[in-house]
């Protein structure tokens, strides 16, 4: 049985070792923060990468980032490196970035191309697909179809590429259903990589998610984006939530003219993604800092006036797709108080930079968003490494951030 004292020895040093991760889990009080543990303490981090990270389907990133034959690029998971390259066929491949000969390091570099991965120790080759092509003077008898690249389970859907590192993966097919008709008018798969910007944040991987859940935090940490998109100043106020009301049921009527779906998908029971449209402020047709156009339509978009298309999956992506532009967030864990985020800025696969789209413009809104929600994200850390840190009660407009709770609990299990 935990003692009171246990309790309060995790509660004031973060350590598990007295209580244990169940005992924690089942302490936790529904619709309060979590405890100072889950965001410190590094065999609680441990668990994250075995009962969430190594498990779930997560977003690696995008399939025009490795358009040719050969291209690679990797992703870094707490310890494991993971190369996503095409093959000759086009097929997408997920590779632990481990030699089966002696554990190197194969790809050192973040993104290239290379007809072949050679590890650079001993010069095993391996082919764009992870099999073994060489391995110099290991004799004749030695069989190398033994020796591939160990592999992760990789899926591509509408230009997004998803890893999961699990032997058996959960379902996939249901997100990969409801992504294709909700994106194919965008053509991301054809659109072009415009810029890409990656941070390290001092904080837990759980604090950048829950900051991506709820828009509490909006009035006064992102008055830039509150001038454009009306919902996330209307909290409390009466008359922004009579105006976006208004440009909602104007936006609705012109998705409908088109046949374009403005249905939500809502978070299922237990399920880890959502899809919904919103619609910014009146005279605001894209996610600028003027509200202006800042790249041409995507794909087959009929009109600026279509609104914002939002997909979120759990564990680590933010998908916001503007009539003109894509942006995506992907998180990944480093260590207990860091995450690495990377922000992609996608437009039309043939709009050309300095004469269609410039970077800068096209790059301010979410490159401000998101740094301001660094900083807020590292307060959040530096005042839960506190002793005297204790969880606190959600207010009403954090629902996301306590279903976020809920299903990583679920996970730990």
């Amino acid at each position: 049985m935990t003692t009171s004292t246990e309790a309060q020895t995790c509660r004031t040093t973060g350590r598990i070792a007295s209580v244990g991760l169940d005992d924690l889990c089942a302490r936790q009080q529904p619709g309060w923060s979590l405890e100072r543990a889950f965001y410190t303490d590094p065999g609680v981090f441990d668990h994250d990468l075995e009962r969430v990270w190594h498990r779930q389907w997560i977003f690696a990133g995008h399939g025009n980032a490795i358009a040719k034959a050969g291209d690679y690029f990797l992703v870094q998971i707490g310890d494991e490196s993971i190369i996503l390259t095409r093959d000759a066929k086009g097929e997408v491949h997920a590779l632990f970035n481990s030699c089966r000969h002696r554990g190197s390091r194969i790809c050192n570099e973040p993104s290239g191309n290379a007809r072949s991965l050679v590890c650079p120790y001993h010069q095993w080759v391996y082919g764009q697909d992870g099999r073994l092509i060489s391995a110099r003077l290991m004799g004749a008898d030695f069989d190398k179809s033994r020796f591939g690249l160990r592999r992760a389970h990789a899926r591509e859907v509408q230009g997004l590429i998803f890893i999961c590192l699990a032997p058996e993966p959960p379902d996939f097919s249901r997100f990969a259903q409801q992504v294709e008709p909700r994106l194919t008018q965008h053509a991301l798969p054809s659109a072009k990589v415009a810029h890409v910007a990656e941070y390290d944040i001092q904080a837990n991987w759980k604090l950048v998610v829950e900051n991506s859940r709820e828009c509490y935090h909006c009035g006064t940490g992102h008055p830039q984006y509150c001038n454009v998109v009306g919902f996330a100043a209307s909290i409390g106020s009466r008359e922004d939530t009579e105006a976006d009301q208004k440009m909602n049921a104007a936006g609705q009527a012109l998705l409908a003219r088109h046949g374009i779906s403005a249905s939500p998908i809502p978070f299922a029971v237990g399920g880890w993604f959502q899809f919904r449209r919103f619609f910014l402020r009146e005279g605001m047709v894209t996610e600028s800092m003027d509200g202006k156009p800042v790249a041409p339509l995507m794909g087959s978009v009929p009109a600026y006036e279509t609104g914002m298309l939002v997909v979120v999956g759990l564990p680590n992506l933010l998908l916001e797709v503007s009539p003109d532009y894509a942006m995506t967030l992907a998180m990944f864990p480093v260590s207990p108080t860091v995450t690495r985020a990377r922000v992609t800025w996608l437009v039309r696969g043939d709009a050309r930079e300095g004469v269609d789209y410039e970077v800068p413009r096209l790059t301010e809104f979410w490159r401000l968003t998101s740094e301001q929600d660094w900083k807020l994200c590292e307060d959040n850390q530096a005042g839960i490494n506190s002793r005297y840190y204790e969880p606190g009660p959600y207010a009403p407009d954090e629902r996301g951030v306590e279903h976020f709770v809920r299903w990583y609990l679920e996970q730990l299990v």
